[in-house]
C-alpha cells in the first residue's frame, strides 16, 4: 500500500511539473578575448529566455546553457553571427528528465525502506525521503549521530544537520554540506551515502575512526530544501531559494551568492530574477543565516566543506577577489593530494585551485565567508560529470561519485585532524 501512495503522490506532482521539451543544452567554446567577452553577456540576454549551466570561465573553456525551443534557432543565429562554434551537449533535456522519474517512480513502488541498510543509495529520493532516512540513522545509532534542527527554511521545512560524535561537546569540528543549489541533485544523494559511510566505517577505517575520536562531524544534506522540494514538485531546473522576491514575479535567491564575503560585487547579480541573484543584504536567506549563526556559536570549526555540482572541480578561496588567501600554497599543496585520492578509485579527473583562477569570479560565496572566519580549510567541491549529463546525471552513478568523493573528504578531513591549528 505504501508503494502505491509513493507512486501515486510522484504521479500528481508530474500533472504540475514544468516541461523541458525541446529545450537543448548547447556547448559553446569561446575562441578568442573578443567572443569572450559576447559570451560574458549571456545571462542579461533575456530575450534568449537562456539557464546558464556552466559559466564563463576563459578563452577554450567550455560554456553549457540550457535554451527553450521557441528560441533556438534565434540564439543559434546569434552565436553564428559572432562566429561562436557551438555543440549540443543535451538533444531533449525532457527526456532526460523523463527518464530520471521513471526510476524514481520504479523504486518508489518497493515502499519505504524500513532501516538504513534497506535504504537505496543508488536512486534519488525526495525531500520526505531524506528527512526519514536522517531520522532512522539516529534512531539506529543513538549513541553517535543526532539531529541538530539549525533553523527553518522561508517554507518553513526543518534546516536539519547530522552529528557524528564519540565525545564531549564542542570539540573541533568538520563542517559538510551538500544541495545548497537545490537541483545538483548527485550532491544530496551523495550526502546521504556519506552518512551510511561514517557509521558503517567507524571502528573499522582506523583513520575515521581517530579522526572522530577527536573530532565532530557535522552533515547537512538538504541545505536547500524549499528549493529542492520544488525540483521535484514543479521545476526540475530550480537552483535558488523559494523567497519571494518584493515587487518581482520571480522567486530566489542564490544561496552561494548570500554570504557577506564581497558580497554584491561583481560575481553575483542584483537583479531578483537571475540566477545568481544575491539577495537583498548579506545573510538575508534563513538557509545561510541558520549555517552562520551555528558556524559563529561552535566557534571550533576546522574545515568546512561545501558540494556542489557539476564540472569536476576542487577549490579553495577567494572567489570575489583575485588577491590569494595567505594559505594559498598549503590549500593547493592540500588540494592535489585529496584529487590524486579520488582519481585512483575511477580515474576521474578534477581540476583544482581558486575560485576566481579555476571558473570566475564570484562573491559571497560560502567558502570566502568561512574561510574569513578563520575555518582554514574550507573547499567547495564541483562533482561528476563535463557536460555530457550536466545536473542530470543518471542515478548509477550516484555511488560512483559518491565513493571516489569520499576519498577526497578523508583526505582532507585526516590532514585537518593531523594539522591542529
Amino acid at each position: 500500500m505504501r508503494g502505491l501512495i509513493a507512486f501515486a503522490t510522484l504521479f500528481v506532482a508530474v500533472l504540475t511539473k514544468e516541461t523541458f521539451e525541446g529545450h537543448q543544452v548547447l556547448r559553446i567554446v569561446p575562441k578568442n578575448e573578443v567572443q569572450l567577452s559576447v559570451l560574458k553577456n549571456l545571462e542579461e540576454m533575456m530575450e534568449f529566455e537562456l539557464d546558464v549551466w556552466k559559466g564563463v570561465t576563459g578563452v577554450s573553456f567550455p560554456v553549457d546553457v540550457r535554451v527553450p525551443p521557441h528560441t533556438l534557432e534565434s540564439f543559434k543565429s546569434y552565436l553564428e553571427s559572432h562566429d561562436l562554434e557551438y555543440s549540443t551537449m543535451i538533444e531533449d533535456v525532457q527526456a532526460i528528465v523523463d527518464m530520471e522519474r521513471e526510476q524514481m517512480e520504479a523504486a518508489a513502488l518497493f515502499g519505504q525502506p524500513r532501516n538504513t541498510d534497506s535504504f537505496d543509495y543508488g536512486n534519488y529520493h525526495t525531500l520526505s525521503e531524506i528527512y526519514s532516512f536522517q531520522d532512522m540513522l539516529v534512531a539506529e545509532n543513538p549513541n553517535f549521530v543526532s539531529k541538530i534542527v539549525i533553523g527553518q527554511s522561508y517554507e518553513g521545512h526543518p534546516l536539519n544537520v547530522l552529528k557524528f560524535s564519540t565525545g564531549r561537546s564542542n570539540r573541533p569540528a568538520i563542517w559538510i554540506d551538500t544541495g545548497i543549489h537545490s537541483r545538483e541533485w548527485v550532491t544530496q544523494a551523495s550526502g546521504l551515502w556519506f552518512a551510511k559511510k561514517i557509521v558503517t566505517d567507524y571502528g573499522k577505517d582506523p583513520d575515521l575512526t581517530a579522526i572522530l575520536n577527536n573530532m565532530d562531524i557535522f552533515l547537512e544534506i538538504a541545505t536547500n530544501p524549499d528549493g529542492y522540494y520544488f525540483t521535484h514538485t514543479s521545476n526540475r531546473m530550480w537552483r535558488k531559494t523559494r523567497k519571494p522576491n518584493p515587487g518581482y514575479s520571480c522567486y530566489g535567491v542564490d544561496p552561494n551568492r548570500n554570504w557577506d564575503a564581497g558580497f554584491g560585487q561583481p560575481g553575483a547579480s542584483r537583479y531578483p530574477c537571475s540566477e545568481t541573484y544575491c539577495g537583498s543584504s548579506a545573510h538575508s536567506e534563513s538557509e545561510v543565516k541558520s549555517i552562520v549563526d551555528f558556524v559563529k556559536s561552535h566557534g571550533n570549526i576546522k574545515a568546512f566543506f561545501s558540494i556542489h555540482s557539476y564540472s569536476q572541480m576542487l577549490l579553495y578561496p577567494y572567489g570575489y577577489t583575485t588577491t590569494p588567501v595567505k594559505d594559498q600554497a598549503e590549500l593547493h599543496t592540500l588540494a592535489q593530494k585529496a584529487i590524486t585520492k579520488l582519481a585512483s578509485l575511477y580515474g576521474t579527473h578534477y581540476q583544482y585551485g581558486s575560485i576566481i583562477n579555476v571558473i570566475y569570479q564570484a562573491s559571497g560565496t560560502t567558502i570566502d565567508w568561512t574561510y574569513q572566519q578563520g575555518i582554514k580549510y574550507s573547499y567547495t567541491f564541483e562533482l561528476r560529470d563535463t557536460g555530457a549529463y550536466g545536473f542530470l546525471l543518471p542515478a548509477k552513478q550516484i555511488i560512483p561519485t559518491a565513493e571516489e568523493t569520499w576519498l577526497a573528504l578523508m583526505a582532507l578531513m585526516d590532514y585537518t585532524y593531523k594539522n591542529p591549528y
